[in-house]
């Protein structure tokens, strides 16, 4: 349906939707969704070298170091050539955002700007199937069965950094981390932001501003 190749990075806090409004992005325009949180859990899963690293940062309520995730990550972009794609959690500082834009063109930054009180809120009730990554909020994306998966019937658990404590960590860490791409990517006019409660209140302006911007080509 949309033949320009289109590069787009979401930021949102931990909790803020990101995920969702990926997966609709992917489902209306058929892009991909690089996910450093996907690529990070498929190698804990796996019980990769990486994935073994990642777990001892992430479990501490960490961010895994930044040399590891910008090979991984660039490693990733580089698997998936000339194709439309959407990045979730990279890059997370300035000096990602100048590795990454020495090799790739990005089209556009797409920020949800979720309140914090909303977030908490929200991810108290998550719960994620491992396997997949797939994601439930209780009261808001229920399973069709309370505790199990959609597709496979397999179990849903609850993300040990999806606790209050640690997700206030990260919020907070957030804030720290994401205030200077914000700026970085400000500077050169790419950033747009998205604010409201609710995803279903935020994805149709996504969706025409995507579209705005796709069709442009």
């Amino acid at each position: 349906m949309y033949t320009k190749i289109f590069r787009a990075v979401i930021i949102g806090a931990p909790g803020s939707g990101k995920g969702t409004i990926s997966e609709r992005i992917v489902k209306t325009f058929g892009f991909l969704h690089i996910s450093s949180g996907d690529i990070l859990r498929q190698n804990i899963i796996n019980n990769t070298e990486l994935g073994k690293k990642a777990q001892r940062y992430i479990a501490a309520g960490q961010l895994v170091p930044d040399d590891i995730m910008t090979k991984t990550m660039i490693a990733r972009i580089t698997e998936v050539g000339n194709k439309s794609y959407i990045l979730d959690g990279f890059p997370r500082n300035s000096a990602q955002a100048d590795i990454l834009s020495a090799r790739e063109q990005i089209d556009a930054v797409i920020d949800l700007n979720i309140p914090h009180d909303v977030i908490i809120d929200r991810v108290k009730n998550r719960w994620i199937h491992i396997p997949s990554g797939r994601v439930y909020n209780i009261g808001f994306n229920d399973p069709k069965v309370p505790g199990k998966d959609d597709v496979t019937g397999e179990p849903l658990t609850q993300r040990e950094d999806d606790k209050p404590d640690v997700v206030a960590k990260r919020l907070q860490l957030y804030d720290e981390l994401m205030s200077p791409v914000l700026s970085w990517y400000g500077q050169r006019g790419l950033v747009t932001t998205f604010k409201g409660r609710e995803t279903n209140e935020i994805w149709p302006r996504v969706e025409r501003f995507l579209k705005d911007k796709v069709n442009k080509g």
